[in-house]
């Protein structure tokens, strides 16, 4: 499989961990958002990935990142998974841990 970006090596269905510059006011912070990658869309520059995670009262948060952006701190892969699909949407039908879980890649 293609990597998504030169920089960053990471697949549908890793757990990342996403730094994203937040400004507020004059001060500048980085926000980050642990989640399972769902999808990733588009081509070049317009691609764009979604990251899904278990948030407080067992809701479900996604954001969608694009790859390209000035914005995204860092990324960091905290777990490689292994899936058979490009897109992990079944995985917003599910509840609890069962939400999140996606079997390891060695």
């Amino acid at each position: 499989m293609i990597s998504a970006h030169p920089k960053y090596d990471f697949r549908v269905g890793d757990t990342i961990d996403v730094g994203f510059k937040i400004q507020e006011g004059d001060r500048e912070r980085v926000q980050h958002f642990i989640g399972v990658v769902i999808a990733m869309k588009g081509k070049e520059e317009t691609r764009t990935f979604t990251v899904r995670k278990i948030g407080a009262n067992q809701i479900g948060v996604e954001r969608i990142f694009p790859l390209y952006s000035p914005l995204i701190a860092s990324v960091k892969v905290v777990k490689k998974g292994h899936v058979r699909r490009s897109k992990l949407y079944y995985l917003r039908e599910l509840s609890g841990k069962r939400a999140l879980k996606v079997r390891e890649r060695k």
